[in-house]
C-alpha cells in the first residue's frame, strides 16, 4: 500500500502519480486536510482520504503561527497511526504543508519516504523533509540538489493531459478542424490582467476562435466587460473547464499564467504566450516561463505590459508566422515530460519492493540458539 499526501496546487501531480500507481495494481490512500479543495479532488478521483487538522504557516510573523505549529505537532502521531493501520510500504510526500507531518510520521514509523517537488524551487516542507527521504523527484534541475537522492523527472501530469489530441479537442468544442484557435486561461482562480487584456484585444468580432477561461470568481466581471462589446459566436467565455487538456490540445496558441500549467503545455506540445503572476511564491512563475522561453517554446509577456493592444500585437505577429508557431510547438513537445508520473510511480514501487525484500531476508535469517552443552556449562 502506498500513502500519499498533497495540498493545494500540489494535489494534481499527486493524483497523476496515484493514477499511475493504481494502474500498476498498487493500493493508494491520501492523508489530507479536511474540507480543502485538494480533499474534494481526491474524493472525486475515487481515493480514500484520512483527514488531519492542519493550517499553513503565514510567511509574516503572526500569533496564528503558534496554533499552526501546535496542529502540526498533533498531526504527526495521527499520521503515524494512519500509516500503521494502512500498513503503508512507501509514503509519498506530495508537497504543501501536509507533507511535513506526514514525512516525519514516515520517519518515526521507519517507512521509506519519497518526496515530489512539482515547482521550480524546493518548498519549505520538502526542504525540511529532504534529509529523511530515500528519493526526491524534481520538476526541474535545482542548484545544490544533486546526487543519488535527487532525480529529475519533470512535473507529473494526468492521463487526460497525455491522451489529449487536437482532433478530439476540436470535436469537444465544436470547432472546425481548419480554424485558428486561441486559448486564454489564467489558472484555477483566473487572472484579472489576462481577462481585461483578452477582452480588449479580441472582444469585438475576433477573426479567430477564442476560448477564454476567466476563472469561477471572475466570470461575472468578465461577462459584463464582454457584454459591452460585440464578441460574436467565435468568442467562448467560461468560468472553468473540466476538460482543460482538450482545450489546450485544440488551440494553435495558448495565452496563460505560468504555474503548473506550463507542464501541460509542454506535454501536449503547444506554443504559448506566458504572463507570469508577479507575486508568486519564490517568483516560481517567472522561472517556469523562462524555462519554456529558453527552450524556444514560449514568449514571455510581463504582467505590467499585458494590455489589450500589446497582447493583440504579439498574438498577431505569432499567427502571421506559422513556421515559428510550428517550431515553438515542436520545442514544447521536446522539453515536455509526459512520462513523469510513470517515472515517479516506478521509483515508489521500486522502493516498496526493496523494503519487502529486506523484510523477507530478515524473516529467513536463522535466530542464534544456545546449545544444551553450553547452557549446562553456563549453569
Amino acid at each position: 500500500m502506498i500513502a500519499a499526501g498533497g495540498t493545494g496546487g500540489h494535489v494534481m501531480p499527486a493524483l497523476a502519480v496515484a493514477d499511475a500507481l493504481r494502474a500498476r495494481g498498487a493500493e493508494v490512500a491520501f492523508i489530507g486536510v479536511r474540507g480543502s479543495g485538494a480533499s474534494a479532488a481526491v474524493l472525486r478521483a475515487g481515493y480514500p482520504e484520512h483527514p488531519i487538522r492542519l493550517r499553513g504557516l503565514r510567511r509574516s510573523a503572526s500569533p496564528r503561527n503558534l496554533w499552526a505549529i501546535a496542529l502540526a505537532a498533533a498531526a504527526v502521531p495521527r499520521a503515524a497511526g494512519v500509516l500503521a493501520r494502512r500498513r503503508a510500504d512507501v509514503v509519498i510526500g506530495g508537497g504543501g504543508y501536509v507533507a511535513g507531518p506526514v514525512a516525519l510520521a514516515a520517519w518515526l514509523t521507519r517507512r521509506p519516504l519519497l518526496l515530489m517537488e512539482a515547482d521550480s524551487h524546493l518548498g519549505m516542507a520538502n526542504r525540511l523533509a529532504a534529509p529523511l527521504a530515500r528519493r526526491v523527484t524534481l520538476a526541474f534541475p535545482l542548484a545544490g540538489r544533486s546526487g543519488r537522492r535527487y532525480l529529475v523527472t519533470g512535473r507529473p501530469v494526468g492521463r487526460a493531459v497525455t491522451a489529449a489530441t487536437r482532433t478530439a479537442g476540436r470535436r469537444a468544442f465544436g470547432i472546425d478542424p481548419g480554424a485558428t484557435v486561441i486559448l486564454v486561461v489564467g489558472g484555477s482562480q483566473g487572472a484579472r490582467t489576462l481577462n481585461l487584456a483578452a477582452i480588449e484585444a479580441f472582444g469585438d468580432q475576433p477573426p479567430v476562435e477564442v476560448i477564454h477561461v476567466a476563472g469561477p470568481r471572475q466570470l461575472d466581471d468578465a461577462r459584463r466587460l464582454l457584454d459591452a462589446r460585440d464578441p460574436g459566436e467565435r468568442y467562448r467565455l467560461v468560468g472553468w473547464l473540466d476538460n482543460l487538456p482538450e482545450a489546450i490540445a485544440a488551440a494553435d496558441l495558448v495565452i496563460s499564467r505560468s504555474g503548473g500549467s506550463v507542464f501541460e503545455l509542454a506535454a501536449i506540445g503547444r506554443p504559448s504566450i506566458l504572463v507570469p503572476y508577479p507575486h508568486a511564491t519564490a517568483d516560481h512563475q517567472a522561472k517556469n516561463a523562462r524555462w519554456l522561453a529558453e527552450a524556444g517554446a514560449a514568449v514571455v509577456l510581463p504582467d505590467a505590459e499585458c494590455t489589450g493592444e500589446r497582447l493583440r500585437s504579439v498574438v498577431g505577429a505569432l499567427l502571421a508566422d506559422r513556421r515559428r508557431l510550428e517550431a515553438m510547438a515542436a520545442e514544447a513537445a521536446r522539453v515536455g515530460r509526459p512520462d513523469a508520473a510513470d517515472r515517479v510511480a516506478d521509483e515508489a514501487l521500486g522502493i516498496a519492493r526493496r523494503r519487502r525484500g529486506a523484510a523477507a531476508r530478515r524473516a529467513r535469517r536463522p535466530r542464534p540458539r544456545l546449545s544444551l552443552r553450553r547452557r549446562r556449562r553456563d549453569a
